[in-house]
């Protein structure tokens, strides 16, 4: 029986018996190679002549072809142009019982249900393997800089802003107050995550706090799927009067001491102390509420580090 498209090979899933389905997961992150393990379970020499191997994602509900071996035909040019290119089968290895799928440059949208279907001819294409495997996508987040005020505070009001690019999934944004490790509450913060041209996450967080001469805030982005927490701070103070001196009259120091604040706070409005992006080891370190999922960062964190 010669099977000329995939499409032909689909009408004919539905009326074949089905099999245990085996699930399981892998993770990856943006830009790496991955295998999609679908092995047979038992030692088995198979002969390639005899074998139909499938592998396919839903999109929308509708079955599409990321790779495939058809005894007697060839997948090259009928696969999803997302996948060109990309994935690949090993015969020698599924002579073995090996019909991993091998996936290149892996993209946010390779975050899918890949099902790997085997068939034998020679059975009257009976089903001996079916496997699903969810592939889960991240991407470090960059370390988040943190803007700091640059003129006189608003009705008594600073405002700090946060900004980190190109990470994946969303991620979960907490504001810390960096005095007493407390994590701020919601209300105070605004947060955009936005999809960049690249199909990876954007965040912009704005904090708006009550004025006090000294503040210091940390901006901490959570990547949930890597473990990770990367943490921004910025810190700001109000400058000091000059110290009075010991000649001239007290009502003309304290004159010239009360008009030096003032210039300061015109032209500076808040002194910038310091603006410091830096990973944060969050082990004793991190707000209360979310010190359990909390870890150290490294910029490209392994999935293997956790599985």
């Amino acid at each position: 029986m010669r099977l000329r498209s995939p499409g032909m090979f689909l009408l004919l899933l539905g009326a074949l018996q089905a099999t245990d389905i085996q699930e399981q997961e892998v993770r990856a992150l943006v830009g790496s190679d991955v295998e999609l393990s679908c092995i047979f379970p038992e030692a088995h020499t198979f002969d390639l002549d005899d074998l139909y191997v499938y592998w396919q994602i839903s999109i929308l509900g509708h079955p599409t072809t990321v790779t495939y071996y058809l005894s007697g035909n060839s997948s090259a040019g009928l696969e999803d142009n997302r996948y060109r290119d990309r994935a690949w089968l090993a015969p020698e290895s599924m002579k073995h019982g090996d019909f991993s799928l091998h996936l290149y440059n892996i993209t946010p949208q390779d975050e899918q249900k890949f099902s790997c279907l085997v068939f034998r001819k020679s059975l009257e294409l009976k089903k001996i393997l079916d496997v699903v495997v969810t592939l889960h996508v991240a991407a470090n987040y960059s370390m988040p800089v943190v803007s700091i005020p640059s003129g006189p505070p608003e009705d008594e009001e600073l405002t700090f802003m946060c900004t980190s690019t190109n990470g994946y999934p969303k991620p979960n944004v907490y504001w810390i107050n960096k005095t007493d490790n407390s994590m701020l509450t919601e209300g105070l913060q605004n947060s955009t995550v936005f999809l960049n041209a690249r199909g990876l996450y954007d965040v912009v967080s704005v904090l708006r706090i009550r004025w006090t001469p000294s503040v210091n805030v940390g901006c901490c982005i959570e990547n949930v799927l890597l473990h990770q927490n990367l943490t921004g701070i910025g810190q700001a103070e109000m400058p000091r009067a000059t110290e009075p001196s010991n000649t001239g009259s007290h009502t003309g120091v304290h004159r010239k001491g009360h008009g030096t604040v003032l210039s300061a706070l015109a032209v500076l409005g808040v002194v910038v102390v310091a603006a410091v992006a830096a990973g944060s080891v969050c082990s004793g370190r991190c707000p209360h509420g979310i010190h359990a999922r909390c870890r150290a960062a490294r910029p490209e964190q392994a999935f293997s580090d956790y599985v």
